[in-house]
This record gives C-alpha cells, structure tokens and sequence, in this order.
C-alpha cells in the first residue's frame, strides 16, 4: 500500500541546510580574512593563516559570543598551510617550512625558524607550497605545485613533488607527477592523500593515494628523476589515449582513488579532512570531506581497499557557502570550519573572503552511505532503512561509466561513455543496504548511479541521488 508519507517524500525530505546549517564568523572591518591554512588550537580557538602572509588567533568562534581576532605573526610568504605543533606553529612559505614560537607569552610571534627548505622556487606565480600534515609518526607532509609558463630562472627543482619532512627537518622527495596538490590529509590508516586540480595532464580532479615511487600523472616535473635521490626513474610518456590504456602503458603510473566528475562534483578540489569527530558531525564517521575551490562546496568521500589499492566513491554534501573553500578544520564541537578566499578567482558565493562553521541540526539526513564494488556489481548502504518496494525495484536506479583522456590539453570530457543495465536489487534484511547487479562493470572507468525513486521506510527521498564509484579494480 502506498502510504501518505511515500506521497509526500519530497516535501519531507527538507534541503541540505535542514541537516548541516551554515554560520558565518563575523569579521571585523579592516581584516581581510582570506583563509589559506587553519588550526584548531587544545582550548578551542581557532588559528588562522592568510595568504596575505598574517597568522591570526580567534577566540569565541562558536556564536557564544562575538568573536575576537588577535595578530600573531605577520611579514610571511603567502603561506598555505597551518598546524599547531610541539608548542609551536608549523606554517608552509613558498620557500620553507616555518616553525613560529611565542617565547616570552605575549600571544605575539618572537622566533620565526626555519624547520625545512632546498626546493625551488623561481617566482612564477603557480609554484605554491602546501602542508604541513602530520602523520602518526611524527612526519610532516607537503606538496609542491609544478610550475606554469615563464620562470625567472631554473631552479624549479622538485616542483610537482610530494616531500616527506622528518622531525629533525631532513626531507626526502616521495612522489612525482602533481599538478596543483591543494590539499592534504590522512585516514583512519594513516595513508597520505592529495587532491589535484584540472588542468594539463589531469583531466579532471582528483583524490590520490601518496607512496613512495609513484607517478600521479603530470610529467612536467620528471626532469627531477634524473637526481641520485628520486624514488623512481623516469617513465616513457604516452598521450591521447584513455586513462586505462595509459596506465598500462606509462610505468609507476597510478590511477587516481576517486575522479571527481568536473562539474557535478566540483571544479577544483582543495582541503581533505577525515571526520573523527565520535559522530558529533552526523553519520558520517571515518570519512574524508573534501573542499572545491569554483563551486563554493564540500564534497564527500567513502573509500576502500580492492586489490591492495584504494578506490572509492564520492557523494555531493553541501553546497552554498559565501566563497571558495580552501581549508577545514574541525572545532571543539564537532563542528566543521571552513576557511575562505577566492584570491580574485571566481567562485560562487557573495564574499571574497570569510570563515564559516557547517554546524549539524541532529537531524539524520536520508543518504546513500558508503558504495562498496562487488564482483557482479556495487552494494550501498543508507543512513535510514530503505523503503523495500522502490529499493528493489531496478528501475529506481540508472548507471552509465566513462573514463577520460590523457593528454596534455586541459582538461578532457568524459569518453566512451555506456549506459549499463541493473538487473537485480536486493535489500538486505535490516533494510539498510541495496546490493545491485550491474551488467558491463569496466575496470578504470568512472561509474556514475541516480537513484531518483530510492525512498526510505517514512518515504524521504534521498537528499542526494547520486553517487561516482571510481572502479579501478573489479574485486
């Protein structure tokens, strides 16, 4: 029996700020706030950078009251990474790696030392630095942009490199073949991935893994393969040819752990956080939230393990805030702030600049949860039990793959696309997962599902129908 809920679902199912409200920090006249790297220090404050070369400490970020900004450092290098650190703050210049210290605590910076440096810098605008993230063992990770039309001279050395610091400042040169590396964060696991952004050699944005040795897919920064210490020797290059054929083709080439659709899933992917929060920011413990720079957006990311590599899928979370979202953290609340600057690039929004919190109602949103690959096909699971009559029915869901070019254009559309067929939906007992079977699953290809008349058992919608499983491997 249809009930009156099913009939209604759509205007029961509410929009994203029903589940995850924004609140904007206001800041004071004459701080231009444009957020490139954020902290959350032990007693709750928030410590900011900014690209303009400032560290700010911001007391009273949570609405309780109005928020206070207090200078801490000042005269750096366009810096675009922030973490509180063994009594001190690491901060990523262009050149080095900074530790600021407060030695005579008058909440001012006095000692400004530097941790690491020898990269190149040229001064072309596109060489940024991003970093640090600490691992669980005490190493910092960074990643450098390769570098974009003229330089003012030739020492652009390791540029498009990942970096591994230790504690002692000594680094060693991990991985090679990045574009635009804006973002950096860990998993449960303590794995290291980064997030690059469209453009030559990279056809769409991306999350990837980082190990030793390994080629993310930008050449331009192979030149440095040749030096005693480079993990790995320069691959033969191919172009114009699908990223599958590529990747069988290039040695050490790595294929992504999630494509981000251009478009649909934003359009360039910035910050990387992992929810750790005890379930204080929803359902969606353990999973990585990802920023976009043009859409103004945070996206989502479930990942697993097939074949000993990561792949995953990636899910649209929220959209609407006031500019581009470069960096998060999260507050002592379980909140998330989201730091902003859209450095006179477009992006959506009604700001240049801006720190905002994504604060959770409580209110459990109806949403596809994780997207796992089965050998015939996917299973998902939901944050509420289905609606068995449209979770089973296959004609409540639509799937197509397509994969991408290689080559050095900017960009690629999306290429031999095929429209796939389900034919099977099973829900599980508990009503909380839908295995699918899916004919035609092609390994290294982007498998995008709608599931516009999935309801769950009070007749929601989902909040957002879709989901983008990158299936590198078919288990």
């Amino acid at each position: 029996m249809v009930t009156l809920a099913l009939l209604l679902g759509v205007a029961l199912a509410g929009g994203e700020e029903d589940f995850y409200r924004l609140a904007t920090i206001a800041v004071p006249d004459g701080i231009k706030l444009e957020v490139s790297g954020m902290d959350t220090l032990r007693d709750g404050r928030i410590a900011v950078a900014t690209r303009k070369g400032e560290v700010w400490i911001i007391d009273n970020a949570y609405g309780e009251a109005e928020a206070k900004f207090h200078r801490f450092a000042s005269g750096l290098h366009e810096p675009l990474g922030l973490i509180w650190n063994s009594g001190g703050f690491l901060l990523m210049q262009r050149s080095e790696l900074t530790r600021l210290r407060d030695t005579n605590r008058d909440d001012v910076a006095d000692e400004y030392l530097t941790v690491a440096k020898g990269w190149g810098v040229t001064g072309n605008y596109h060489e940024y630095a991003y970093g640090p993230k600490a691992d669980a063992r005490g190493n910092l990770w960074v990643t450098l942009n390769s570098s974009i039309g003229e330089r003012l001279n030739n020492d652009d050395r390791w540029r498009g490199w990942s970096l591994l610091i230790r504690p002692d400042g000594k680094w060693q040169p991990v991985s090679v073949g990045m574009r635009s590396p804006s973002g950096l964060g860990m998993n449960l696991e303590d794995d290291v991935f980064y997030t690059d952004q469209q453009g030559n050699w990279v056809p769409t944005n991306n999350l990837h893994h980082i190990r030793r040795g390994v080629f993310h897919g930008h050449p331009d920064s192979l030149k440095d393969c040749a030096r005693p210490e480079a993990p790995l020797r320069r691959p033969a290059m191919v172009e114009n040819v699908p990223i599958p054929e590529a990747v069988r083709r290039i040695p050490n080439f790595v294929l992504p752990a999630v494509w981000f659709p251009y478009r649909k899933m934003g359009m360039s992917a910035t910050d990387v956080v992992m929810d750790r929060t005890g379930g204080r920011f929803g359902p969606f413990g353990d999973q990585l939230f990802v920023g976009d720079f043009t859409l103004s957006l945070v996206m989502r990311v479930w990942l697993e393990k097939v074949g000993g590599e990561y792949q995953g899928a990636c899910f649209p979370f929220r959209e609407g805030l006031d500019s581009a979202a470069v960096r998060m953290g999260w507050g002592k609340d379980g909140s998330l702030f989201v730091g902003e600057t859209n450095r006179g690039w477009n992006s959506l929004g009604t700001r240049s600049y801006g720190l905002q919190r994504l604060v959770w109602t409580g209110r459990t949103p109806f949403e596809p949860l994780t997207m796992s690959a089965r050998p015939d096909g996917f299973e998902l699971s939901f944050t509420k039990p289905v609606d068995e009559k449209t979770a089973a029915d296959g004609g409540s869901y639509r799937m197509s793959s397509y994969t991408y070019l290689y080559h050095k254009t900017y960009g690629s559309p999306e290429i031999d696309t095929r429209e796939l067929k389900i034919t099977a939906a099973r829900v599980s007992a508990d009503r909380k997962s839908v295995r699918l079977t899916v004919e035609g699953l092609r390994a290294g290809y982007v498998h995008e599902l709608h599931m516009p008349r999935v309801r769950s058992h009070t007749g929601e919608p989902l909040l957002h129908p879709v989901a983008y499983y990158t299936l590198n491997r078919i288990p």
